[in-house]
């Protein structure tokens, strides 16, 4: 679970693109399909030319919420360990969904079915 590194101008000081695939590959299991296409989703929107510095802000400040080891609720909390950073991801969700265009559904797609099988 790999990725070339890019890390843009300006992300939040807690998220560093290298930190988001290194969680991914070791808690991708874990987190499930659904916080990863959310996570995966606000990566690649994020690193799109066309959205706007508040809506990277946004993304960076979730996807660093998500790769922080210490949050609300313990990651290795068995079922409800990543229930927050669901929330989190899926309100960044939400808020940049004008940049989710199906460019970005689909980059997240293609690495969701590299990773988890169709």
């Amino acid at each position: 679970m790999t990725d070339e590194t890019h890390e843009p101008a300006g992300p939040t000081p807690h998220y560093r693109e290298a930190s988001l695939w290194s969680k991914l590959a070791r808690n991708a299991g874990d987190a499930g399909r659904q916080a990863v296409e959310k996570a995966l989703q606000l990566h690649y929107a994020a690193r799109r030319p066309d959205t706007p510095a508040w809506a990277r802000r946004t993304a960076y400040g979730a996807l660093a919420y998500f790769i922080m080891p210490l949050d609300s609720v313990p990651d290795w909390l068995v079922a409800v360990g990543y229930t927050d950073d669901l929330a989190a991801l899926a309100l960044a969700v939400s808020t940049l969904s004008a940049y989710i265009d199906d460019d970005v559904r689909q980059l997240a797609r293609a690495r969701l079915t590299q990773w988890f099988g169709e």
